[in-house]
């Protein structure tokens, strides 16, 4: 039996960075924590979950569960943050005409979902800290389910979904920043603020040297941003913060340098390249890491957060009988299209702004419905909103699981028959132009 080659573990590497790739993982990893959870080895995966591993003096002995809310998940933030640096700089964020819409939409989809939750929970003023649960959205989960269903649908609307989901994102971000931080101290909150502007000054400085030597990224950027996660740690904000915050300092921009050589991947031959030839020290980082967040970090994360034990079918009936159950599927499986459809509508009406003319309003209901899958941000509110371990947090985790699946669902089915649509469309024009 022959073992795998260099080649083939490559190949397994770069398929990382696929969404459909991504998306499979994220699932796998959260269904085998909830099986492991419910089985009769549960005690295990608690046990795992609970392991503490760090260095207490720095208040970094954490548990295994909590390193991967506060540690791995800063990854993902980290490349949220450069997505939206490249975004603003260079992609649909740049012009405010073009990107007013989906921006708009994010806010709609944030700010409805809320307003359910809230109504509904209003007879219950202790649930009330929740109200973040249903803002979030989930851009792994929901841009591979359109990979998957969405072979013919229009490349705009993939656009739309990205901006809206980065968008979202931010926003949740910043809802952890004010709401979900009970406590702040100032001397490692400035110090950590202070590392990221140094972090950002050097790599817009040298970003010819960071990209020229993909080394040195690793040897002198990662340390210092490290530094400034456990130092954003120990200030009490959430450390993902530091996360967006690095990513977001990351020179989108390619080197004004002309001319310069720059060596092959494979071998010494020297070539030249223009300033458009050369990718961006954003780009480089992003192509990198993608594989690290996508294959591991957010599986992880989600394989830890998705452990609930729902005590077999009666626990689940338990969980659905909840106002905290109901009140978090109604604000992700209704607030959400509600409230992105209702602000596109809005903004599209009464401003000068407008839709990509390839977009239908049945291709934005399939992507309002997408942005119901609120799991991997809505998990991680969850924790910050209840007590781990307690009833209000399970009955959280299970509202979120079973919206998000509701509503991936739901938006096969409306984007499913919208791609079957489209492609008979693109037939009818190839048989046209062929006679």
């Amino acid at each position: 039996m022959t073992s795998p080659s260099p080649a083939t573990g490559f190949r397994l590497f770069t398929s990382l960075r696929k969404d459909t790739v991504g998306g499979g993982l994220l699932v796998i990893a959260a269904l085998t924590a909830l099986i492991w959870a419910n089985s009769p080895l549960s005690d295990s995966y608690f046990a795992l979950r609970d392991i503490e591993v760090g260095f207490a003096p720095w208040h970094l002995q954490l548990s295994l569960g909590t390193w991967a809310a506060d540690g791995l998940l800063a990854i993902f933030f980290f490349l949220v943050g450069v997505e939206l640096k490249t975004e603003f700089t260079h992609g649909d964020l740049r012009s405010f005409r073009t990107a007013i819409v989906p921006i708009t939409a994010a806010a709609g989809g944030v700010i409805v979902p809320a307003l359910i939750y809230t109504v509904l929970m209003v007879s219950h003023p202790e649930l009330l800290r929740g109200w973040a649960i249903p803002t979030a959205t989930d851009i792994a989960f929901a841009v591979a389910i359109l990979a998957i269903i969405g072979s013919h649908l229009p490349k705009s609307l993939r656009v739309f979904l990205l901006t809206l989901a980065a968008v979202d994102d931010l926003l949740a971000i910043g809802i952890i920043a004010v709401f979900y931080t009970e406590t702040i101290t100032f001397v490692p909150l400035l110090a950590a603020v202070a590392a990221i502007i140094a972090y950002g000054l050097i790599a817009s400085r040298f970003r010819t040297f960071f990209v020229d030597r993909a080394w040195a990224a690793w040897v002198i950027l990662l340390p210092l941003g490290l530094i400034a996660w456990a130092l954003m740690h120990s200030s009490g904000v959430h450390s993902t913060i530091a996360g967006v915050l690095l990513g977001f300092t990351i020179p989108a921009l390619a080197s004004r340098r002309k001319g310069r050589q720059a060596r092959e991947a494979k071998g010494s031959r020297l070539y030249a390249q223009s300033d458009e030839e050369r990718p961006n020290l954003a780009e480089m980082i992003e192509h990198r890491l993608r594989p690290l967040s996508a294959g591991f970090a957010v599986p992880v994360f989600a394989f830890f957060a998705a452990g609930v034990a729902v005590g077999g079918l009666e626990g689940l009936a338990t969980a659905f009988t909840q106002p905290l159950t109901f009140a978090i599927m109604a604000a992700l499986i209704v607030g959400k299209p509600l409230g992105i459809l209702t602000s596109t509508w809005l903004v599209t009406r009464f401003t000068s702004a407008g839709l990509d003319q390839s977009l239908k309003w049945p291709d934005l209901a399939g992507v309002g419905l997408l942005a119901g899958i609120g799991f991997t941000v809505s998990l991680l509110v969850a924790e910050l909103s209840f007590t781990p371990g307690s009833p209000d947090h399970d009955y959280a985790k299970v509202a979120i699981l079973s919206a998000s699946v509701i509503a991936a669902l739901l938006a096969s089915v409306v984007l499913g028959g919208r791609n079957r649509r489209y492609r008979k469309t693109e037939n009818a024009t190839l048989d046209v132009d062929h006679l």
